[in-house]
Order: structure tokens, then sequence, then C-alpha cells
């Protein structure tokens, strides 16, 4: 299936020079949507996910199908403030500034091994940050996956080492 079909472009989003890469047509077609959880669970079956991790918001999107289909939990990893126990956190730069984020310190630990899911990668930042919060666990990173990846911005690079699944490239 030709996945692309199901992107739309939505150019001067959010801000003029930006070509957005719109997800909802796909997310609107079961067939297609379906089609990336089950190319995703055939990629990353049989090797040993206990926990699927994805930051707020789209990646919650995608991580949640797939962990039911691997059999693994899911974790949100969500903004400071919005998880309601205690948390591992991480703060990590950005082009202008820095951010943080957050997940529950039970969610993954010493033998759990997780599988890290966004919708898009683009410079690796945010999925980036996700991965050292679940190794500051302990747990080992099996992989990433991601419905697209903006291969001009280099986010792979800083993934460099890992399992990297990604069905789009722009």
């Amino acid at each position: 299936m030709d996945l692309k079909q199901h992107i739309r472009d939505v150019p001067d989003f959010p801000k003029p020079g930006i070509l957005f890469r719109d997800i909802t047509p796909l997310l609107a077609s079961p067939e297609a949507f379906g089609n990336v959880i089950d190319r995703f669970a055939s990629h990353f079956e049989g090797q040993g996910v206990t926990a699927v991790v994805a930051a707020e918001a789209r990646g919650f999107i995608f991580a949640a199908p797939l962990a039911l289909r691997l059999n693994a939990a899911f974790v949100p990893v969500r903004k400071p403030g919005k998880l309601p126990r205690q948390t591992h956190s991480f703060t990590y730069e950005l082009e202008y500034g820095s951010d943080t984020l957050q997940m529950h310190t039970d969610a993954v630990g010493p033998g759990d091994r997780v599988l890290l899911v966004d919708d898009l990668l683009a410079t690796g930042g945010t999925i980036g940050a996700c991965a050292k919060i679940a190794e500051q666990t302990g747990a080992l990173v099996a992989g990433f996956a991601f419905l697209i990846e903006l291969d001009f911005l280099k986010g792979r690079d800083k993934l460099s080492g890992y399992d990297i699944c990604t069905l789009i490239h722009y």
C-alpha cells in the first residue's frame, strides 16, 4: 500500500515556509491505518518488546494499538505536570531553548525492552529524549517506529545504532 497517498501536504502551517505533513487522512482510512500497525508489528514481532513508549500526542495514536498487537504495555511520555505519580524527567535542548518530558517511575525498568513510536521523525530531539528516559530506568531500547521521516533534517543521525522502522520518507 502506498501510504503517501494518505498524507496531505498543508503549506505554510503552522507558520509560513513550513510544509506540514497531515496524517489525518490516513487516520480516516481504516485500511491505511491498519496497514501502518500491521507493518510496524511485523517489523518488531519476535523481538521481545515489553513496552511501547510514545510522547504526546500523535505518537499515542500509533503506539497504543501497536502495544496491543505486540502484547506489550503502552507507556505515555508527557510534558511536566501531566502524570499523576512520581516521574523520571529528562530535559533536552531544542533549537531555541529546552523542553522536558516525564514518564512514571514504575512504567519500565531493568529487563524491559522498549519500542519508541512517533508519527514523525524530524530532528530526533523528542524521541531521543524518550529513549534517554527509558534507558535511565535500566530498560533496553529495542528500536524506533515512525510513520514519516523527514530525511533532510537528519534526525536518524541522533538515533544511530538502533533499529529504526520508517514507512514514509520525504
